[in-house]
Order: C-alpha cells, then sequence, then structure tokens
C-alpha cells in the first residue's frame, strides 16, 4: 500500500508516492523550494520525477534532482516545449481568485526558465509506473496547459497538478491554456469515481 507525502512549498506542493523504501517524486517546486525538497526525497531511494505540467512552480528543480538522484524526469511530451518559453502556451483564468492568482504569477511565469532535464521520459495516457516499484498509473488531464497530467495511485487517490486547484474551494483549475480541454479533464476526474485529490495549490480532499 502506497503512502503519499505532501511537502507544502509556501503556495506550491509536491508530493512523495512511497511503498517501502521506494518512492517517486511528483512535482518538484521552484528554486526556493529546493532544499525542502531534497531533505524528504533522502528519506527514500527514489525512483522518478513525475512532471504534473512544465511550470516552474511545478518543475524548477526537476533538472537538479534528476542530476542529484540519477533519476529520469517523465513529463507528456506536449509540455516539452514549455522549456522553451511559458508563452508557447500562455495562460488565461477565470472568477476573481483566478485573476488575482494569474496576476500574482504572470511576471515570474514568463521571466523563469526551466532547465530541461537531460535524462527524460515521455508518458502518456494509462502508462503504468508499477515498474518504479509504485502501483499507479498516468492520467492525461489537459487544459492548464496541453501536457498536463495527473497520477492516479491505487484507483484510490489522484494527484491532478492544476487540472483542479483549491485555493479558496477545490473545483476545476483558475487558471488554463485551453477552456475546453480543462473543462472536459474536470469531468474526467468525476468519472473516475471516489478518490483523494491532491492539488499543486490547496489541501487534499476527497473526491
Amino acid at each position: 500500500m502506497s503512502t503519499i507525502t505532501r511537502i507544502k512549498c509556501k503556495t506550491d506542493n509536491c508530493y512523495l508516492i512511497s511503498e517501502g523504501r521506494n518512492a517517486i517524486l511528483v512535482d518538484t517546486g521552484s528554486s526556493q523550494s529546493l532544499d525542502m525538497v531534497i531533505s524528504e526525497c533522502d528519506k527514500y531511494d527514489l525512483k522518478l520525477i513525475v512532471l504534473t505540467h512544465v511550470h516552474f512552480d511545478h518543475a524548477e528543480n526537476a533538472a537538479e534532482l534528476s542530476r542529484r538522484y540519477g533519476v529520469p524526469v517523465a513529463f507528456h511530451k506536449a509540455d516539452e516545449e514549455l522549456f522553451e518559453s511559458f508563452d508557447r502556451q500562455p495562460l488565461k483564468c477565470y472568477g476573481l481568485t483566478g485573476r488575482l492568482v494569474l496576476g500574482l504569477s504572470l511576471k515570474v511565469l514568463r521571466e523563469t526558465k526551466v532547465e530541461r532535464p537531460a535524462n527524460i521520459i515521455y508518458v502518456k495516457d494509462g502508462d503504468s509506473l508499477n515498474e518504479y516499484g509504485i502501483n499507479a498509473k498516468i492520467v492525461e488531464l489537459p487544459g492548464h496547459t496541453n501536457g498536463s497530467i495527473g497520477v492516479d495511485v491505487e484507483e484510490k487517490h489522484l494527484l491532478v497538478g492544476d487540472a483542479l486547484d483549491n485555493w479558496v474551494f477545490p473545483g476545476m483549475g483558475h487558471l488554463y491554456y485551453n477552456l475546453e480541454d480543462i473543462k472536459k479533464s474536470y469531468d474526467k476526474i468525476k468519472g473516475l469515481g471516489p478518490r483523494t485529490l491532491y492539488f499543486g495549490h490547496g489541501k487534499p480532499v476527497k473526491q
């Protein structure tokens, strides 16, 4: 049975999915949180890093952690262009919360370049993570970015990245590149059935 540990990095979350000594890190936080993430990862035999999407607050430490632990970084190929520039998939928003978050984030999103890891694996919907010692699979959840993904653990826990958020209350992510896609991803998550949801931003809740 897997254990999910939330690493709270100011307003962002990273997660360690562990089973015994084996662990997978989902998202890596920004550079300001690097030492905190390392201190948690050092407790395990890290096998893989998964990026739910390639924005700095989720991916800035990926290359450094990949070098440190000698593990690959997995993400969806549709997000690879974001290593070149955030503006390849510029964000829009809805609602007061969305406008506030985007207004506070936009400058640093544009100015922070995320280093592309040297050791990468492309993943897609349904890919198993069992070979890394964790009973989990990839779920494609596009909309926030084209390549946004989640991790479904034992069909009990779902790490959703920014497809959903819990800034004020849990719901569809307030920031999106493609509105129709993020709506479909929201419906897809609801259709998976009962899960504990783990957000990129905010506390976990049960669906």
